[in-house]
């Protein structure tokens, strides 16, 4: 049984996701404010955080930059109000796994919770290595010549997608859906720059820049 904490302080959407999750046979607790969050995220177990943007004491930015600063993995869905790109983009910076814009129907949501469930049964003890350098994927850390590499959750993201895509020429607007997510609005330039930096902590040999076309992992 899946264990899901819901970070919401409007109670009528928190009773109303506790019902809904708790008949499709999930574990489920609530908490209504940021600080809780926090401390509640930080508990061991939990296999996915939906968390509420718009919350008191501390909002949600706030909250997944503290609970990946402490080392927390656990999947984190943010339900927001929001719509702008940029907010998006800075979610999954922070480490969010994915959005879901209110309003959304449950049947939208159980889908979006199923599929990162799945990603994290898959990704369970999966180490993945090429030349000196390691792509832990449960601890969501690049390690190289086995000390860690500090790379941001975009990076680690951003090298996951090209890791799982070996040899494939991926466009920049392929990695963006890949690895920040389909129909987030991203620069060139932000992908290069991200591409630049990861460049540095693993190598400069692994991602080759294909001319007109995008880049590759030849790890």
């Amino acid at each position: 049984m899946a264990r899901i904490l819901i970070v919401e302080d409007e109670r009528e959407i928190a009773d109303a996701l506790e019902y809904d999750l708790k008949l499709e046979g999930y574990e489920v607790a609530v908490a209504r404010d940021g600080e809780s969050a926090a401390a509640r995220g930080r508990e061991s177990g939990w296999d996915l955080i939906l968390l509420d943007i718009m919350l008191p004491k501390k909002d949600g930015f706030d909250v997944c930059r503290e609970l990946r600063a402490n080392g927390v993995k656990t999947p984190v869905v943010f339900l927001t109000a929001r719509t702008q790109e940029a907010e998006k983009v800075q979610g999954f910076d922070l480490g969010a796994n994915d959005y879901v814009t209110k309003p959304f129907s449950a049947r939208e949501l159980r889908a979006r919770i199923r599929a990162r469930l799945r990603d994290r049964a898959e990704d369970a003890n999966e180490v993945l290595s090429f030349g000196d350098v390691e792509v832990d994927v449960s601890r969501g850390e690049i390690r190289r010549a086995g000390r860690n590499a500090e790379a941001t959750p975009m990076e680690f993201r951003l090298l996951l997608t090209f890791v799982k895509n070996r040899g494939r020429v991926l466009s920049r607007e392929r990695l963006i859906d890949l690895a920040w997510g389909n129909g987030t609005f991203v620069t060139d330039r932000a992908v290069d720059a991200h591409i630049v930096n990861l460049r540095r902590k693993i190598g400069q040999e692994w991602i080759a820049s294909v001319r007109g076309m995008g880049y590759r992992f030849d790890g």
